[in-house]
């Protein structure tokens, strides 16, 4: 922990913001007091969870194992699809004030494992039902029967305050091999439609710098970052725009809306992405077949060793930098990550 003893102490320094990128991403932004525009504030029916995939936040974001700058401007989450949910997973499912207890519940299976006091590491994990996620019944849904389901682990390590590397691991619980598809997705949150005035930050596809596919990120405040998506099948780009024609039957602003990768992978309709290349939304797509577990020994899965894992791993991201996947326990909390046994 010296090392992380020396990162707080130089964070004092505003020029070494080691607590400018964090896990500051809302756990569930929809159906809140954050996103009530009604003129009822009727804050629990105002957002719901359906519209959310289409429509564009205003006052802040909310995703999977979500990281961002501490202004919520440059976001970073996990999107996922099991091939049977009627859409993907990109944040968490509860209930409103009617429906239960607890006005901002959730009804999902996850874990915050681990976390440095400036964020150097972090791990997190998110337990993804293979059958359909049971929206509309929450009760005696059965859908982790058999251990049929994902575990997807996420890791972060800090090479530097605005470096950052992070690996995503995935293990089939399950009996049999199953379909998964993996969206890591960087976003800007979208200011820009309230008040018109200042320039629009921009993500585009640029030539890698590496083998690695590459997104320049510039934002007038935040300045320019690069995204690096290791072995991905490709990137799909969108705006982070609200999908009126679908909410509203109102005409949308642009062609390429929020919801864009819904259409793409359910629908297939390819051209809800953006041809060219660039927009405020990006996710890098892995499309996979993840190995059933074969027990403690993780037999035929391809075990990540260095923190104790068995499971198939899904594929490496680079936020920001070229960091190494070699570099990422000596980067945080290599003594004390906690290892997850075989079921």
């Amino acid at each position: 922990m010296i090392a992380e003893k020396t990162r707080l102490e130089s964070a004092r320094n505003p020029a070494s913001p080691w607590k400018k990128w964090g896990p500051y991403l809302s756990e569930r932004q929809w159906g809140t007091v954050r996103e009530d525009y009604s003129t009822s504030g009727d804050a629990w029916n105002y957002f719901s969870h359906d519209q959310a995939r289409s429509r564009a936040y205003r006052w802040g974001e909310d995703g999977l194992a979500g990281v961002s700058d501490d202004r919520q401007l440059l976001c970073f989450a996990l999107g996922l699809w099991n091939r049977r949910d009627p859409i993907p997973k990109e944040r968490l499912f509860g209930l409103t004030n009617s429906e239960g207890n607890h006005g901002e519940d959730v009804k999902e299976y996850y874990f915050y494992l681990d976390s440095t006091p400036t964020h150097s590491y972090m791990k997190y994990l998110y337990k993804y039902p293979q059958a359909a996620y049971p929206y509309d019944e929450l009760l005696d849904t059965g859908v982790f029967d058999d251990d049929r389901y994902f575990d997807v682990f996420v890791e972060y390590a800090k090479e530097s305050p605005d470096d950052l590397l992070i690996r995503i691991t995935v293990a089939n619980r399950g009996p049999e091999a199953a379909q998964l598809d993996l969206l890591p997705t960087l976003w800007f949150r979208n200011i820009w439609s309230w008040d018109g005035a200042g320039p629009r930050p921009l993500l585009r596809q640029v030539r890698p710098s590496s083998g690695a596919l590459e997104v320049q990120a510039t934002h007038p405040t935040l300045g320019d970052f690069r995204f690096l998506a290791e072995d991905a099948a490709e990137l799909l780009f969108t705006e982070n725009e609200t999908n009126s024609e679908r909410l509203f039957a109102k005409p949308n602003r642009t062609p390429y809306v929020k919801d864009a990768f819904h259409e793409y992978l359910l629908k297939g309709r390819k051209e809800a992405v953006n041809p060219e290349r660039q927009g405020t939304k990006v996710a890098a797509h892995y499309g996979l077949s993840v190995p059933d577990f074969h027990g403690d020994n993780g037999a035929g899965l391809g075990a990540s060793h260095q923190t104790g894992w068995t499971g198939g791993i899904a594929r490496v991201m680079h936020l920001f930098a070229t960091t190494s996947a070699e570099q990422l326990l000596s980067l945080g909390k290599s003594a004390t990550v906690t290892e997850v046994e075989g079921r």
